[in-house]
């Protein structure tokens, strides 16, 4: 009995460390991918031909990049991008280093899901605030943005979702979270009762943030 209740206690405090690791990293790419994004995507919007502010090269370029970092499976740019891992954080091990491939990985994703967003607005808003005289930098920050926002909780939530299913991945080459403990323990180690507390953690996250993002676009929504 003494056994089974320090296995439990000894069970928990690694699910729970392994947790904070994958919340840690997950938050962190978020944050810097969606600031990224949001310039990609948006960028690319408004550089379009009879836009805001076309300009081809630019929009060729933005296009360009998202199109393939996005191509490249993420496994492969894990790999592919130790060198600049260990240039960014000195190693390619650990929770740091797999934030670096997260974040280059959901940036292009984040990039096109704010542009579909953005080109979701309603173009009779846009006509009716350059008639009002507001520039096209105010178009963007007080009405594409504005009124792209339920879209755009939405994308994130996706974007959100996929960093989780990373984050697992990451794991598998020695990143932390849960996904490194399902390896080293549950796969490893044969230790089945830990892989499937891990799963289950991993099921109850992406319900949490799926749950909790489609509750946002709904607040916001003012249609």
């Amino acid at each position: 009995m003494q056994n089974l209740l320090e296995v439990l206690v000894s069970d928990g405090e690694l699910l729970w460390g392994g947790l904070q690791e994958t919340i840690y990293m997950v938050g962190i790419s978020m944050v810097i991918s969606t600031i990224f994004g949001m310039i990609l995507g948006v960028g690319v919007v408004v550089t379009e031909k009879d836009n805001l502010l076309e300009n081809k090269y630019i929009n060729f370029v933005l296009s360009t990049i998202i199109n393939v970092v996005r191509s490249i499976p993420f496994i492969i740019l894990m790999v592919a991008i130790i060198p600049l891992t260990r240039l960014i954080v000195g190693t390619s091990i650990g929770t740091e280093a797999a934030i670096v491939p997260l974040t280059i990985a959901a940036i292009p994703f984040t990039g096109r899901i704010v542009e579909s967003a953005i080109k979701e607005v309603d173009q009779g808003v846009i006509e009716a605030a350059l008639v009002m005289g507001a520039t096209p930098w105010e178009i963007i920050i007080k009405v594409l943005i504005p009124e792209a926002l339920p879209s755009l909780i939405l994308g994130l939530t996706i974007t959100t979702i996929t960093l989780i299913s990373f984050s697992a991945i990451v794991g598998a080459v020695g990143g932390g979270g849960l996904g490194d403990i399902a390896i080293r323990y549950g796969y490893q180690r044969f230790q089945t009762d830990v892989m499937l507390k891990t799963v289950l953690l991993l099921i109850i996250m992406v319900q949490g943030v799926q749950g909790f993002g489609n509750w946002l676009a709904e607040k916001v929504d003012h249609k």
